[in-house]
Order: C-alpha cells, then structure tokens, then sequence
C-alpha cells in the first residue's frame, strides 16, 4: 500500500482513537503533534532504537515542561511503513495497530512508564 493511503488510514484511526477518550485526556491528546512517518529516520535508530519501532514519544511529558531550562515539544511519531510490515498487510490488523501504538505513546506523554502501559493494556 502507498505511504498516502497508509498516512490516510493512520490519521483516521488517531482521529476516531481520539475521540473516544475521556474527556479529562482528550485535550490532551490533541494538543500533542502526531507525526507520520515511512521509517525511524537513521538518527532515531543511531540511538539504539530497533529499525522496526512502531513509535517514538519525543519530548518533555506532560506536567514536567518546566523541570527543565530547555523543554523539547512533545511529538508522537508513528512509522507507518513498519506498521504496515506487522500488520502483514492486512487494513484492519494495521488500523488495530496504529491505534495501539497511538495510545502506547500517548501514555508516555501522559509519564507512564512501561509498567503502568502494560498494566492498561496498552503494550
């Protein structure tokens, strides 16, 4: 599938994904960028994530913005070509994914750790 319908598709899926929060985290959600994009650019991998990431939280998390002098925007990017790849090209296993993969790093943005994602299910 083309990256265009694949970003389509991604962006549906955040879109609905984001509606259905609770109220007290939508706005949340929203303010943050959702990025998309092919693959893990070569700096993200040089610093020891896999080639095949499904997504990146970057930036300060919620409520620790001002725990430092120079807080990075936060940003939650998606690869959707390894997306694609797990879902093994299949449209409903990749929209499943995305919004999985949404939410997972939703939750580090909100400062959970990989403990209190998995205990939401969001691994």
């Amino acid at each position: 599938m083309h990256l265009a319908r694949l970003t389509e598709l991604a962006l549906e899926t955040v879109t609905a994904t984001q509606r259905k929060l609770p109220p007290e985290i939508r706005p949340l959600a929203e303010a943050v960028p959702v990025h998309y994009e092919a693959k893990p650019h070569a700096s993200v991998v040089a610093e020891g994530f896999e080639p095949d990431i499904l997504g990146l939280f970057t930036g300060s998390a919620f409520g620790s913005e001002f725990e430092s002098d120079q807080p990075a925007p936060p940003e939650i990017l998606l690869y959707l070509e390894n997306l694609w790849d797990f879902a093994e090209d299949d449209p409903a296993v990749f929209k499943q994914e995305v919004r999985l993969t949404y939410l997972h790093e939703l939750g580090h943005y909100l400062g959970w750790d990989e403990d209190e994602i998995a205990a939401r299910g969001l691994e």
